[in-house]
C-alpha cells in the first residue's frame, strides 16, 4: 500500500503452517499430518515429456514461452544474470509470468486458515457465502473490494453492438458515450527517480497509472501477460497492451461488459479467453467469454454458457488453459471450450464428481469435488483429464475432510490442501500416486494466491512465496512481524521425504518470496523496505547467499513498497514488473492516478 512500511507481507498466509495451540503434530507437520491416501486410480497417465505447472518447472506460462526444466544442478553461473531462459508460467505469467505474488495480501477477516489459497471459497459451501458478500473491507488495507463489480449500477460506456456478439472496440474508437483519456505521461517522475540511481541498481523504465474510470469500489486487475515484447492487463472493462521496454501503449480493447474472471496463462501463441459478464449492475452475471489475440489486441469469437441451479450461479470461477482448451469452472462442473473458435469441448463429466478448477499447462490437472448428501462438497480428488475429450485418466482421492486448495507446481506436481484450520502439503508421482508429504517443523510458512484476494475470480494455480523442481519444493517463511527489522527465510523441501533439506535468509528487514525455477535457479521476489529497494534475487538448488540478478533502486522504494500489500510480480528477459492487482480510491481521480504497473531493468 502507498506508505506503508516494506515489513512483513500479511496474507491468510500469517496463520498458515502453524501448530495448532497445545498439539504439536507428529514429525514436525504443518499443522497437521495428512495422511497418504492408497493412490490413484484409473489408467497411468503417459509421461508428457512436458513441464508444466505453476511455478516450478512449468507450461507455458502466462507469459510467454514455457520455461525450460531445471535440468542437472551443476554451479550456478558465474554472472547472475539477465536471465535468458524464458519464464514459466507463474501466476500471471512470470516467465512473462508475473510470478506469483509479489507480496502477499493482508488477511481477510474470519478467513480460515491455509494453505496457498482459501479452499472454503472455492467448489464449497463457501460459495454462496463469498457471493453475499457485497464488499469486505480488508483490516488494516484501507482498500475497499468489491465481489460483485458495479456496485452502484453503473454500466460500460460501451455501447451495444447492433450484430450478435459483443461490441468489443478499440478504446476510443467512437463506440463509447464517454472514453477513457488513459493514464498520463510519468516518464519526468521516472528520470527524477534514476538521477538519484546508486551504482549497480536498476532503473525505472517506465511507470503506469489506472487510467480507467471506474465503478465506486475500484476493479481488479487481471494479469500481467507478457507475450513478446508486449505486457498485457485487464480492468473492469478495459484489455490494454503495453511496450515491455517503454510502457508505451500499443493497444487497447473496449469489452462489452465487465471482466469477471481470466486465466493465469495464454496460449503458446498468445490467445486467451477472458470471462465477461453478460449484462450490467448488480444482477449481471458472470457467464460469457471473449477470445482475445494479446499479440495484436484482436477481439474474436464471443459466447455465453449456462450456469444452472443455486450453486453454479452462485460459485466462483476459476479459469484455466491447457494446449488450445480453456476450462471454466464452478463449484459443480467445469466447461471446457476450443479457444481457437470457441467450441464446446465438454461439460458435466458423468457420475457426481465434476471438476470445479484446473491448474494451466500442457497437462490438465484438475481438483473435483464429489457431491454429498449434505451439498457441502467435501469429498475430493486431484485427477489428470484429457483436456479434450474430458476422459479422467488417473485420478487420486483426496481424504475425507481435506480440500484440494491451490497446484502449486504441476511438473513436479505438488498440492496444496486444507481442514478447517489444518494445511498439508503433498506430493505426487506423474501417475497420481503418492510420492511425500513435506515436513512444516516448528518453522510458520507463507503463500499469496488468488484465493488470498476477495474477488470472483479463484484460480488452482496462481501463488508467489513457493517453487517447485525436480529435486525439492522451494518455501517462505512468515516474517516475524515483532521484531525491530522482519525478515523472512526461504527453505527447500526434499521431494522425496518431505524433509527440509536447507534454509536461506533473506537481507535484514526484507523478505523474499519464491517465484520460479529459470537456468537451474529459484528466482524470487525481494522485497523493498525504506531506503532500500527490491529486486529479483536468486539461490542454486543447494541453497547458500542469495545473490542479485536485478536490483531495484533505492531512490523508487516508496513507490514500490506502494505495490507491495497487493501486486504480482513478473521477471522476464532482464526486466521486472509490479502489477497491482486491484485499483480503487476514494474518487475518480484517485484512481485514475492510482500507480497499476511500474517496470524495472538495465
Amino acid at each position: 500500500m502507498p506508505g506503508a512500511e516494506a515489513g512483513p507481507v500479511r496474507t491468510k498466509g500469517d496463520v498458515l503452517m502453524t501448530q495448532p495451540p497445545g498439539q504439536q503434530p507428529p514429525q514436525g507437520g504443518f499443522g497437521a499430518p495428512y495422511e497418504p491416501q492408497p493412490g490413484s486410480y484409473g489408467p497411468p497417465a503417459q509421461p508428457s515429456g512436458q513441464t508444466a505447472g505453476p511455478y516450478g518447472t512449468q507450461p507455458p506460462g502466462p507469459y510467454g514461452p514455457p520455461a525450460q526444466p531445471p535440468g542437472p544442478y551443476g554451479p550456478p553461473p558465474a554472472q547472475p544474470g539477465p536471465y535468458n531462459a524464458p519464464a514459466q508460467p507463474g501466476p500471471y505469467g512470470v516467465p512473462s509470468q508475473p510470478g506469483p505474488y509479489g507480496v502477499p495480501s493482508p488477511p481477510q477477516p474470519g478467513g480460515p486458515a491455509g494453505g496457498g489459497g482459501g479452499g472454503f471459497f472455492r467448489g464449497r459451501r463457501g460459495a454462496v457465502v463469498t457471493a453475499a458478500l457485497a464488499v469486505v473491507l480488508l483490516a488494516g488495507g484501507g482498500v475497499w473490494l468489491a465481489t460483485s463489480g458495479g456496485g452502484d449500477g453503473t454500466e460500460p460506456t460501451a455501447k451495444k453492438s447492433a450484430t450478435p456478439g459483443p461490441d468489443v472496440s478499440p478504446t476510443g474508437s467512437g463506440k463509447s458515450k464517454g472514453k477513457d483519456q488513459g493514464p498520463r505521461d510519468l516518464r519526468p517522475e521516472a528520470d527524477a527517480l534514476n538521477a538519484k540511481r546508486k551504482p549497480g541498481e536498476s532503473k525505472v523504465l517506465w511507470l503506469q497509472e489506472g487510467g480507467v474510470d471506474l465503478p465506486r469500489n475500484g476493479s481488479d486487475v487481471y494479469g500481467p501477460w507478457i507475450v513478446g515484447d508486449t505486457i498485457v492487463k485487464a480492468m473492469f472493462h478495459t484489455l490494454s497492451g503495453y511496450s515491455v521496454t517503454d510502457g508505451r501503449q500499443k493497444w487497447s480493447l473496449r469489452m462489452p461488459a465487465e471482466l469477471c474472471a481470466a486465466p493465469s496463462q495464454p496460449t503458446a501463441d498468445g490467445k486467451i479467453v477472458l470471462g465477461v459478464k453478460s449484462g450490467h449492475g448488480n444482477q449481471a452475471s458472470c457467464d460469457a467469454l471473449q477470445m482475445v489475440d494479446l499479440t495484436t489486441g484482436k477481439a474474436g469469437w464471443h459466447k455465453t454458457y449456462k450456469r444452472l441451479g443455486a450453486w453454479d450461479g452462485l460459485s466462483d470461477v476459476a479459469m484455466a488453459i491447457n494446449g488450445d482448451t480453456v476450462t471454466v469452472g464452478r463449484t459443480s462442473r467445469t466447461d471446457a471450450f476450443r479457444v481457437a473458435d470457441g467450441k464446446a469441448l465438454f461439460g458435466k463429466l458423468p457420475g457426481n464428481c465434476q471438476p470445479f478448477g484446473f491448474a494451466s499447462g500442457p497437462v490438465a490437472i484438475a481438483a473435483t469435488s464429489c457431491q454429498t448428501a449434505a451439498d457441502d462438497h467435501k469429498e475430493q480428488q486431484v485427477q489428470r483429464i484429457d483436456p479434450v475429450t474430458g476422459k479422467v485418466q488417473w485420478t487420486y482421492p483426496v481424504k475425507k475432510g481435506w480440500q484440494v486448495a491451490q497446484f502449486y507446481s504441476v511438473s513436479p506436481l505438488v498440492v496444496s490442501l486444507k481442514q478447517e484450520d489444518k494445511w498439508a502439503i503433498v506430493v505426487l508421482n506423474e501417475n497420481g500416486t503418492y510420492r511425500s508429504q513435506l515436513v512444516g517443523g516448528t518453522e510458520d510458512y507463507v503463500t499469496a494466491c488468488d484465493d488470498d484476494l476477495i474477488a470472483v475470480n479463484k484460480n488452482l494455480d496462481n501463488c508467489i512465496g513457493v517453487a517447485a523442481d525436480d529435486r525439492a519444493v522451494y518455501l517462505a517463511t512468515k516474517p516475524d512481524v515483532a521484531a525491530r527489522n522482519p525478515s523472512n527465510k526461504v527453505v527447500a523441501f526434499d521431494l522425496d521425504t518431505g524433509r527440509a533439506k536447507w534454509k536461506a535468509a533473506a537481507p535484514a528487514g526484507q523478505t523474499l518470496m519464491p517465484m520460479r525455477m529459470e537456468g537451474g535457479r529459484l528466482l524470487m521476489y525481494l522485497s523493498a523496505a525504506k531506503n532500500k529497494g527490491g529486486g529479483i534475487a536468486s539461490l542454486p538448488p543447494t541453497g547458500g547467499t542469495p545473490q542479485m540478478v536485478l536490483r531495484h533502486p533505492a531512490a523508487a522504494d516508496d513507490v514500490e513498497r506502494g505495490f507491495s500489500s497487493f501486486s504480482r510480480v513478473a521477471y522476464r528477459d532482464g526486466r521486472s514488473f509490479l502489477v497491482a492487482t486491484r485499483i480503487s480510491g476514494i474518487d475518480d481521480e484517485a484512481e485514475k492516478t492510482m500507480k497499476s504497473i511500474v517496470a524495472f531493468g538495465n
